[in-house]
């Protein structure tokens, strides 16, 4: 009977950056749960590859190709469905610089898309959310992905953990004022995943053995133990947690 409360058949869930990484992982482990999917990607070919995997598990999936940071985009995609039930806000990127190298042109990219193109694209799925009748009955989840950089501080990202402190903030300020509605509102936060973002940050041989060093288990997360913690969170199993953030972060924020 428990392991029921992990079921999301019949459930609608619309995934961001879905394409790759961390967004791909949590799109399929959805559709493994039974939830139907809305998947957005700036890459139509990932989209197609993505969207084949899910429909081997038979749910429904859409997809679309669009810029996050597009806002007119986003607001005629979500208006145009029927019902929204899960959000996974996890489209973003980072670029390591240094706090006194830090560029301008850099800075401003970083906080439209992993900043305001998060707060638009929740605002926009809670309106979705709130307009079913029985929203209150039946619930619903945001998911906002953050990361452990959004509880410590870290070494040439100084924009990132502006980015996701911010997201931290922005996830309480939205679980209170959602709670009426039975929206419920958390943060994932990983430590360093092996992704097609961060492979690159990891070839650097030094930056690798700093960063293992910090995470007391001694590895990397797999993209996998992310998307489960997601889906926990989508899920009735985690009906009381509103308004923190589960950390996937092998230890690093116990420290």
């Amino acid at each position: 009977m428990f392991l029921k409360r992990y079921n999301l058949k019949r459930k609608i869930a619309l995934v961001s950056g879905a394409g790759k990484g961390l967004g791909r992982a949590c799109a399929i482990a959805f559709a493994e749960a039974g939830s139907n999917l809305i998947i957005i990607s700036r890459t139509k070919k990932d989209l197609e590859e993505v969207s084949k995997r899910i429909k081997k598990y038979r749910v429904k999936c859409k997809s679309y190709v669009c810029d996050i940071t597009n806002y007119n985009q986003i607001k005629s995609i979500v208006n145009k469905q029927p019902r929204i039930d899960i959000l996974v806000n996890n489209a973003g990127n980072n670029i390591p610089e240094h706090f006194t190298k830090v560029k301008t042109k850099d800075m401003e990219y970083l906080v439209k898309i992993n900043t305001i193109a998060a707060f638009n694209l929740a605002q926009l799925c809670a309106n979705k959310m709130i307009e079913l009748r029985n929203r209150k009955k039946i619930g619903a989840s945001i998911i906002n992905m953050s990361s452990q950089m959004g509880h410590v501080g870290g070494s040439i990202r100084s924009v990132y953990n502006m980015n996701k402190w911010g997201i931290e903030g922005l996830t309480r300020g939205m679980a209170v004022d959602l709670a009426k509605y039975n929206i419920r509102v958390n943060t994932v936060a990983p430590t360093f995943v092996v992704t097609p973002m961060t492979k690159k940050f990891l070839k650097n041989k030094k930056f690798k053995r700093e960063t293992l060093n910090n995470i007391p288990l001694g590895r990397f997360a797999e993209m996998s133990e992310i998307a489960s913690a997601v889906v926990f969170l989508a899920s009735d199993a985690a009906s009381m947690v509103h308004g923190t953030s589960l950390l996937v972060d092998g230890g690093w924020t116990a420290k």
